[in-house]
C-alpha cells in the first residue's frame, strides 16, 4: 500500500511522505490567495474553493480566516455556511451534507495518534529519516444534512453527526451523535430529540 492508501484506510502512515508535503504546499498556496480576497469577491473565492476542496456544492460560504491541512479531502454539499476561524484537519475525509451551519472557531480533526507511548513513537526513528517521530493515523468525519454546529465545537476523528442534529457551543464530540438530536457538553451528550414528525 502507498502512504496515501494507508492514510485513507485509517492505518498508520508517514505524514512526511512527499505526497502529503505536496498536498500541504498546494493547500497553503490556495489559502494564501483566498485570504487576500475581500468579502465581496465571492466569485473569486468560489473559484479557489473549487480548486481546494474535493467537492463543493452550490451556495457555500467559508469565512476568513480558514485553515485546512490538504483541502482535497473536504466534501461539502449545498447551502453550507462555515463561519470565520474554522480549522479542518482533513488527513482523512470530512464530508459535510446539505443545509449545514458551522459557527466560528469550529475544529474538525481527522488525524490522531496512538494513546500508548510505546505505540505512539515511531520505531527506530532518527533525525536522518524522513518520517515523523510519532505514529499518525486518520479517521473520517461525517456531518449529516441539516446540522448546526455551534461556536467552538470540536469534533474528534471517526465521528458521524446524524442529520438534523444541533451541537451546542463549546462541545467536544467524542462519539457519534444520532439524527435529530440536541447534544452538548464535554464530552458531548444528547439532551433531547428534535425535528419530530
Amino acid at each position: 500500500m502507498t502512504e496515501l492508501e494507508k492514510c485513507l484506510a485509517g492505518e498508520n502512515y508517514n505524514c512526511h511522505d512527499p505526497i502529503f508535503l505536496e498536498f500541504k504546499r498546494h493547500a497553503r498556496q490556495l489559502l494564501k490567495e483566498y485570504h487576500c480576497l475581500s468579502y465581496e469577491q465571492k466569485s473569486e473565492k468560489n473559484t479557489i474553493l473549487q480548486q481546494l476542496f474535493g467537492h463543493i456544492g452550490h451556495n457555500v460560504s467559508v469565512g476568513q480566516p480558514f485553515i485546512c491541512d490538504y483541502g482535497r479531502n473536504i466534501y461539502i454539499g449545498n447551502n453550507v455556511s462555515i463561519n470565520m476561524n474554522c480549522t479542518f484537519v482533513d488527513c482523512n475525509t470530512i464530508t459535510i451534507g446539505n443545509n449545514v451551519l458551522i459557527a466560528s472557531n469550529v475544529q474538525l480533526y481527522t488525524a490522531t495518534h496512538p494513546i500508548e507511548l510505546s505505540e505512539r513513537l515511531t520505531p527506530n526513528w532518527s533525525n536522518d529519516s524522513n518520517e515523523y517521530f510519532c505514529q499518525t493515523y486518520a479517521q473520517p468525519i461525517t456531518i449529516g444534512d441539516g446540522c448546526w454546529l455551534g461556536g467552538g465545537v470540536i469534533v474528534l476523528p471517526g465521528i458521524t453527526i446524524g442529520k438534523g442534529s444541533v451541537i451546542g457551543a463549546g462541545s467536544v464530540v467524542t462519539k457519534d451523535i444520532p439524527e435529530n438530536s440536541v447534544a452538548v457538553g464535554n464530552p458531548c451528550q444528547v439532551i433531547r430529540t428534535i425535528n419530530k414528525p
